[in-house]
């Protein structure tokens, strides 16, 4: 095995350093007893309590929960039709334009995408809430899908497919029984990337919210503009825990798959 260079080592620390050191006091912060987040005072908890007691932040926390659920969920499934149709719809007329109108989001910037949505819904007179969020994140993170859905589909090994459908399976269960099943971890990390798109949405859930569906970042970014609270902290501190397990928790699925396939694979040969 090659070893790194004293460089490379260097360089990696200083990397991770500077990403997770500062996550890092802010979770001792968030044990602060004081109001002070620059000054320790003791460790306590209190802030944690008094976090699940603010109606605001948890009415924030379950707007963006539901709308990255639904979006993550209506992005996967176009998503991965749309994945479908660019690998193995051969061509048809439209096919560059079509391609383009699934990539571009990847490359615009978030506040034209923003701006044009909210007046897409001020043209029909879609008042501005939970849905609007819910259709601007599909929108925008629908592109991420297809973009991992495919790269699976363009590896798939079509002769299984073919396979199936030479015993008499019809086009949709070959695809439900035999495609959909391999390029499922494809299908969940596509979700997932959603997911935690649509959670970290500031500038386009800012566009198209309306008074009654503020996403958390929208609070945790008004609360900092008056200035940084323990509260803050504890939430943020959750935040990273709960990101922390998915994880770790998803890198342990794959893991078990991977394993589980190899072993599969050794008792067929």
């Amino acid at each position: 095995m090659r070893r790194l260079s004293w460089f490379n080592t260097v360089s990696l620390t200083l990397g991770f350093a500077f990403l997770y050191i500062p996550m890092l006091i802010l979770i001792i912060y968030s044990f602060n007893a004081g109001k002070l987040v620059t000054v320790w005072s003791g460790f306590s908890t209190k802030w944690y309590g008094e976090l699940f007691q603010n109606e605001a932040f948890l009415d924030a926390a379950w707007v963006t929960v539901k709308v990255a659920v639904m979006s993550s969920t209506l992005a996967t499934i176009l998503g991965t039709m749309a994945a479908y149709v660019m690998v193995r719809g051969g061509k048809f007329y439209g096919r560059t334009l079509f391609s383009g109108m699934i990539y571009a989001p990847l490359v615009m910037p978030e506040v034209i995408t923003g701006l044009s949505l909210l007046l897409l819904f001020i043209s029909i007179g879609l008042d501005r809430g939970t849905t609007t969020i819910v259709l601007a994140h599909t929108t925008f993170s629908m592109c991420y899908v297809s973009v991992v859905v495919s790269s699976r589909l363009v590896t798939f090994d079509r002769s299984l497919e073919e396979a199936a459908l030479d015993l008499g399976c019809a086009p949709f269960d070959a695809f439900r029984l035999v495609t959909l099943p391999i390029i499922a971890p494809a299908v969940i990390s596509g979700w997932l990337l959603a997911f935690t798109l649509s959670l970290d949405d500031l500038v386009i859930a800012s566009f198209t919210s309306g008074p009654s569906s503020t996403t958390l970042p929208i609070k945790i970014f008004s609360a900092v503009r008056l200035g940084v609270s323990p509260e803050i902290n504890a939430l943020s501190t959750i935040m990273i825990g709960i990101v922390a397990i998915g994880v770790i928790t998803t890198s342990l699925m794959s893991k078990r798959a991977i394993t589980r396939r190899q072993r599969d694979e050794q008792d067929a040969i």
